[in-house]
């Protein structure tokens, strides 16, 4: 086994990438469940123990008490309320100072231990500032929420799981460096295209994310029409001034915008394969397109049952996972065809 960039190095890689998956899985129900905003102090060390008696317990509520989401929204709460949403927002940082010690300690170690070629140091390096940066987010997208309106900025709810969504598609890209070495003739017009059909899916993702933070999805609950018999409903354009801002900042521009892409996404998938079929494919390069297309079709599904059944905590968190997929499974095409 080669000493540098050997198995153990990918495995590490995948493991961080697995990690992340159970990340944005835990995000997402901690985002839908409301439970974001239930810590309201960060501790870095010490706040990875939970309250572990009544007094202590009593002690978060109070302090959680003195901000805008129980004095405006949860004022009804009782303690065992406070232990529900508590439990998700806990998870959620304790396993992101997980995911730092993971990329970091065995970084160190393949480090003195020189199993690390120079590009891959270099590429590790930005996975962990791409994790410091996550961790960043996470503070900054919490602290909108703890001034006056007891909700975050939906701005930076979208920068915190983009950026996820981007460090995991990095790390796989890493893994996939050292699983396939070996690079061949590839056709640039085609990756081309891939390379428009990620960035369309980022595009998609962030917007999805802008969904989530206005809570967009729980209107116009029909679909292919927004309701009424109208595919554009009238509120798409009305809600904000200027006429931009609707579909930024407003709820029907934001969720009709997201519907949009969806179409969008799926033409480009659709676009890819066809354009596949002229090419002279390996078997990985021909699995990664029949992914895309699968992958694409169930996420389509999920979306459209989201919106009819006014996302259920289950089936917004399936939706997301279908995001993560899709995202997997076009970061893959792209590096099958650009190696």
């Amino acid at each position: 086994m080669n000493k540098k960039d050997n198995r153990k190095v990918t495995y590490w890689l995948l493991t961080g990438c697995i990690l992340i998956f159970i990340m944005v899985i835990v995000g997402g129900i901690t985002r839908l469940t409301h439970s974001g905003l239930s810590i309201s102090n960060y501790k870095l060390i010490s706040g990875t123990i939970p309250p572990m008696n009544e007094i202590e317990w009593q002690d978060a509520f109070d302090l959680y008490k003195e901000y805008p989401e129980y004095q405006k929204l949860n004022n009804h709460f009782s303690l065992q309320d406070f232990k529900d949403i508590y439990f998700w927002e806990w998870s959620h940082r304790v396993l992101g100072r997980f995911i730092g010690l993971v990329f970091f300690l065995p970084f160190l170690y393949f480090l003195i231990k020189k199993q690390l070629s120079k590009s891959t140091i270099k590429k590790s390096i930005i996975l962990l500032g791409l994790g410091a940066f996550q961790g960043f987010l996470g503070w900054y997208m919490v602290k909108s929420g703890l001034v006056d309106d007891p909700d975050v900025s939906h701005y930076r709810l979208a920068a915190h799981l983009t950026t996820a969504f981007i460090t995991f598609a990095y790390t796989f890209w890493v893994a996939l460096d050292l699983m396939f070495p070996n690079k061949k003739q590839i056709n640039k017009k085609f990756r081309t295209l891939v390379r428009f059909g990620l960035g369309i899916l980022l595009l998609q993702i962030i917007y999805g994310a802008f969904v989530a933070g206005l809570d967009a999805g729980f209107i116009h609950n029909h679909w292919p029409m927004m309701n009424e018999g109208k595919f554009i409903h009238e509120t798409v354009y009305i809600e904000q001034s200027p006429l931009y801002k609707n579909f930024i900042e407003g709820r029907s521009g934001v969720q009709f915008a997201h519907r949009i892409l969806a179409y969008i996404v799926v033409l480009m998938v659709f676009l890819i394969w066809k354009s596949s079929r002229k090419l002279d494919k390996t078997v990985y390069q021909n699995k990664a397109i029949k992914a895309l297309l699968v992958l694409v079709g169930l996420q389509f599904v999920l979306g459209v049952l989201t919106i009819l059944l006014g996302v259920p905590v289950w089936l917004g968190v399936a939706h997301q996972v279908g995001a993560f997929f899709l995202l997997s499974a076009m970061t893959f095409t792209l590096h099958r065809f650009s190696k």
